[in-house]
């Protein structure tokens, strides 16, 4: 079951709850064909559940926003994309051990 702290963007949300945002925001681009995504979106959730208030934590379907893969150059996926003042800052592809995603996300704060 995802979590209510994970915000779904679309091309029409994300500069609003991304690029607007004065927290951190771990962006997770995923598709549900993919095998490594499913497998990396409970960790995700969890992330969100932990970070409330401290950093955005959100999912882009591909599939869905083809836009916003292309805009940020995502060719593989999962790819997480750490954004700070609106920017982003780093990038991590594939299925990533939790630790390594929170460490990343925390050092932005």
């Amino acid at each position: 079951m995802a979590s209510a702290n994970v915000i779904n963007l679309t091309d029409s949300n994300f500069d609003d709850k991304v690029v607007k945002s004065t927290l951190p925001v771990l962006v997770d681009f995923w598709a549900p064909w993919c095998g490594p995504c499913v497998q990396l979106s409970p960790v995700i959730d969890e992330i969100a559940n932990e970070r409330v208030g401290k950093a955005i934590v959100a999912k882009v379907n591909v599939d869905e926003s083809q836009a916003l893969a292309a805009r940020f150059r995502v060719n593989s996926i999962p790819a997480l994309l750490f954004f700070k003042g609106g920017e982003p800052v780093q990038q991590l592809v594939g299925r990533q051990p939790k630790a390594d995603i929170l460490s990343k996300l925390d050092a932005l704060a």
